[in-house]
């Protein structure tokens, strides 16, 4: 299983084949007929189906692809020692709790069903994929901001018939959108008009600072890229690039320490280039971040 941090991309594309993963069907036992019963999530003492369900190897078939026909499945692939996992699940778990089953999310955990993470092609982890109506969603690797989780679970529920509330702003939800399926060029342009007639919208700017993370990491070597900025710390292009696998890969802390300890080595020029990098990767979290303002508290204090 890769590291996390070695895994910037937030999409996830291939084909797999779920059937693959059906058990060979059991002869029916003998007995009297009934009508058929509709897959459902295991139930809570209760009586209600829980919305948080953990899925395994040996129950795939019912808990996720059966399921799935009536109800859509989001899974979340997630280990103990994964951090970024640890930011992500509790977002995803209490979405799932506002849905009020009208989606299901499905908790695995990868070295407990290796076989089944290397079936789906989980290639790092936190991951999200979903399962609706027997066939794949594409979903997302890494941890994204919360508006960002909300929209794909709304996706989900579109692909999956479920009505959904209509979106604030429409111009956001299509660059939202453009930016989910790797459109990068739609959603700049929707991000960019928006600006152009609301140059205060937050949520347009945070979008637009991550089309263009998303292009800095394109093509980049994860692993070297952290491997060259470790073994020199005065080399502020790769600290900026670590910078930017880090956010994309839930440790956005991280990078933000690693580039207030930049700011502290450099001087002139260089420390206003690193400032801004800093500065963007604010605006991708957007203004009511913890993690930013307190960032920003050491940027400050590293300034002056």
């Amino acid at each position: 299983m890769s590291d996390p941090r070695t895994t910037p991309s937030i999409f996830t594309r291939g084909a797999v084949d779920l059937g693959a993963l059906r058990p060979a069907s059991k002869p029916a036992p003998a007995g009297p007929a009934g009508p058929a019963a509709s897959p459902a999530a295991p139930a809570n003492p209760g009586g209600a189906p829980p919305v948080v369900i953990d899925v395994t190897e040996a129950n795939f078939q019912t808990t996720v692809l059966e399921l799935s026909m009536t109800t859509p499945v989001i899974l979340d692939f997630w280990a103990e020692w994964c951090e970024p996992c640890k930011q992500l699940s509790p977002v995803l778990e209490k979405l799932a709790a506002e849905g009020g089953g009208s989606w299901v999310l499905g908790k695995v955990d990868v070295d407990a069903n290796p076989r089944l993470a290397q079936a789906l092609r989980v290639q790092g982890i936190p991951m999200v994929i979903a399962v609706v109506g027997g066939q794949l969603v594409e979903g997302f690797t890494g941890v994204l901001p919360e508006t960002q989780i909300r929209q794909y679970v709304d996706a989900v529920l579109k692909a999956g018939g479920v009505e959904v509330a209509a979106p604030e702003d429409p111009r956001l939800d299509a660059a939202d959108d453009a930016m989910m399926t790797g459109d990068l060029d739609a959603a700049e342009a929707a991000y960019r008009k928006i600006l152009a007639e609301s140059p205060q919208d937050h949520a347009a700017e945070s979008g637009l600072a991550q089309v263009e993370l998303y292009r800095r990491v394109t093509g980049v070597d994860a692993e070297k890229a952290l491997a060259r900025a470790a073994a020199d710390p005065d080399d502020l292009e790769a600290q900026q690039l670590a910078a930017d696998i880090e956010v994309l890969s839930g440790q956005a802390p991280e990078a933000y320490e690693r580039l207030v300890a930049a700011v502290r080595r450099s001087s002139g020029d260089e420390r206003d280039s690193v400032r801004k990098h800093l500065l963007s990767l604010f605006t991708v979290a957007g203004p009511d971040d913890s993690a930013v303002a307190s960032a920003r508290r050491a940027l400050a204090r590293a300034l002056f």
